[in-house]
């Protein structure tokens, strides 16, 4: 019979802010203590990263990791259907399965400017509700705009 660690917390608490837990984005110069980039230092703000990390990576991008990352930027010029929203859902759940099973999804949201909301022409919005799997009770999201602007740093 497996005997239970009773010792062990089920939660996540990051009560030391001297400690980093990842590299902050966007990529930029940390202070003296922090080192040379900006660092996070909570457990939820490195995840939120992470996501943020996958959700805007192309596959095929990641040298050595060709099946990293959503082509999401493609959807922006195609006919966008109930399908494609459901089948885009369905693909970052898979992504999120295999590259951070850490993460327990709760819910998806996929708009377009079909949706009536405020979103531009060739513009989707994805709305991820999520908590780590370790900590159930801690709710936090990401969300994330995906257009056909170009802005100044890819010009």
């Amino acid at each position: 019979m497996a005997i239970k660690d009773t010792s062990r917390k089920p939660y996540i608490v990051d009560n030391d802010t001297n400690i980093k837990v990842g590299i902050d984005l966007p990529i930029r110069r940390g202070d003296s203590q922090d080192g040379f980039f900006a660092s996070t230092s909570t457990t939820i703000e490195a995840v939120k990263n992470n996501i943020r990390n996958l959700l805007n990576t192309h596959q095929g991008e990641r040298f050595m990791q060709p099946n990293l990352g959503l082509n999401l930027r493609t959807l922006l010029f195609e006919h966008i259907t109930n399908e494609n929203l459901i089948g885009v859902q369905n693909a970052i759940m898979d992504k999120f399965e295999f590259w951070l099973p850490f993460v327990e999804v709760r819910n998806i949201e996929v708009l377009s400017n079909d949706d009536d909301s405020n979103i531009g022409m060739n513009e989707i919005r994805v709305k991820i509700l999520f908590n780590i799997k370790q900590d159930p009770n801690t709710l936090d999201s990401v969300t994330l705009d995906f257009n056909s602007e170009i802005s100044e740093g890819d010009r």
